[in-house]
């Protein structure tokens, strides 16, 4: 979607869009562009905006025009972005932001769940309130595991390098009642599910390795394989997975290449940020794709204490042949113990847990053991569906607020997260509503590469008081008639 309330002309917009597909093989060497009248009427646009579109691409030396015959992709052009930049930009907090008119970022959110920029209710954070955790069942697990005996075992030598056994016994058995075949040899624990995605990461890939990733999709991850120096290829996410063809297209074009995708990270269930769920057809057909072509999937399911144990999941259907299941607690539990896990196929295990000892050598088994106990009395399930109730009540109230407020809903809300059609650039929306005390995540951050939108995230437990949406009306008016 090109905005005319960008701060990036129309041309600009255009002409990056077609770059990006271009690099990204989606648009073949020899591929015709649309003619100049086809172009302007899909989008909306004069003529003249789209020859100094394809001009600039020429310029760039992304396409050539031939005479009588339009404009079209150039031989050799086509490649893979690489989205790790020369030089990593800046980590601001939302005052500098705010003070240098510079565009929220990944780090910007991450830091803003420690120094929140006021007491207002934040809509870009990613996890619940903190009066929405319940600590008391934890707390109660954590005195129960920790006798004189137990925390000086626990204290005087390094935990088991694949993690607590009690923990891994009861992870397997939890998957298990998903149906998802792991088994506790299969299970390692991590310092939250972040670092077992990092461990995944690290272990199958290394700098300028290709991997597929979820658009939109979790801007930290971006942020993270950014770091790592791999390429990103961005898969468009809809309602019922990801765009297979895209996934396709890419294994197809990159074959018995070093480009080859070597792994997919997916979130299957309740997706970040548009709250979408995997279909059956889409998980099969995925899966195929993955055993054709070679390629991992990392399976992100970091919100499952969120949803119903009856979605689908690859993880489920695959038996954990080309799967890697991810999951955590902070979501629901326990944010500031990191308790993560991962389930890996049997030939991966060693090698991720090697990854995991150069990392960190072990996690903490006194915390680990608490979270045993806090899931076999049943208080985490129990805690769960109180959650489950709260957020169903507060997605609706939000919701309603929202449509009142003009907004669309760019996908059917569900779990924490809604993904809003605004009708202004967000990323201008978000630096208006910081001087309003209010966080966004602004539609941007969600694609590998930075590029303006309309859309942004909302946390659905955050954003049920009327205050914020007439702040929000008050901004997007005040763009609208700049």
């Amino acid at each position: 979607m090109l905005l005319r309330s960008s701060s990036r002309s129309l041309t600009e917009q255009l002409a990056e869009r077609f770059a990006h597909r271009i690099r990204d093989r989606l648009l073949a060497p020899g591929s015709r562009l649309p003619s100049v009248r086809q172009c302007a009427a899909q989008h909306g646009l004069s003529p003249s905006t789209v020859v100094a579109a394809y001009d600039l691409l020429q310029a760039q030396g992304l396409v050539e025009a031939r005479r009588n015959r339009g404009f079209f992709v150039r031989d050799g052009t086509a490649r893979p972005r690489a989205s790790a930049p020369e030089r990593a930009p800046p980590v601001l907090d939302a005052g500098d932001a705010r003070r240098r008119n510079a565009p929220i970022s990944a780090a910007t959110l991450m830091r803003s769940m420690f120094q929140p920029i006021s007491s207002k209710p934040q809509p870009g954070m990613g996890v619940l309130p903190a009066d929405w955790i319940a600590t008391e069942p934890i707390a109660a697990s954590l005195r129960k595991v920790s006798s004189a005996a137990s925390v000086r075992d626990t204290s005087v030598r390094y935990g088991e390098p694949a993690g607590d056994g009690q923990l891994r016994r009861v992870l397997a058995a939890r998957l298990q009642a998903m149906g998802v075949a792991a088994q506790p040899g299969q299970l390692i624990t991590t310092v939250g599910a972040t670092q077992a995605l990092d461990i995944v990461s690290r272990t199958l890939l290394k700098a300028g390795d290709s991997v597929m990733v979820e658009e939109p999709g979790w801007a930290v991850e971006f942020a993270r394989l950014a770091s790592l120096g791999l390429r990103m290829l961005p898969v468009p996410r809809g309602p019922d997975g990801p765009d297979l063809d895209v996934v396709a297209r890419y294994c197809e074009a990159h074959a018995g290449t070093p480009l080859a995708p070597r792994l997919f990270v997916s979130v299957s269930v309740l997706h970040n940020p548009t709250g979408a769920s995997l279909s059956p057809a889409s998980a099969h057909r995925l899966l195929q794709l993955a055993q054709q072509h070679g390629f991992w999937i990392a399976e992100d399911d970091s919100y499952c204490h969120l949803a119903p144990t009856h979605a689908t999941r690859l993880s489920m259907l695959d038996g954990l042949a080309r799967t890697i299941y991810i999951g955590g607690f902070a979501k629901i539990l326990s944010p500031g113990w990191r308790v993560g896990f991962l389930a890996a196929p049997e030939p991966l295990v060693e090698p991720l847990l090697d990854t995991k000892l150069l990392a960190t050598l072990t996690t903490p088994a006194l915390l680990e053991r608490a979270l045993a106990q806090c899931i076999e009395l049943g208080q985490l399930h129990r805690h769960a569906e109180r959650v489950r109730r709260r957020l169903d009540a507060a997605r609706s109230r939000s919701v309603r607020l929202a449509s009142a407020a003009g907004c669309r809903f760019a996908a059917e809300p569900a779990g924490l997260f809604g993904w809003v059609d605004t009708g202004v650039d967000t990323d201008q929306l978000a630096l208006r509503l910081l001087d309003e005390g209010y966080l966004l995540a602004p539609g941007a951050l969600f694609h590998a590469e930075r590029q303006p939108s309309a859309l942004m995230r909302i946390n659905f437990a955050t954003t049920q008081d009327a205050a914020f949406w007439r702040a929000f009306e008050r901004a997007r008016d005040g763009m609208t008639g700049d």
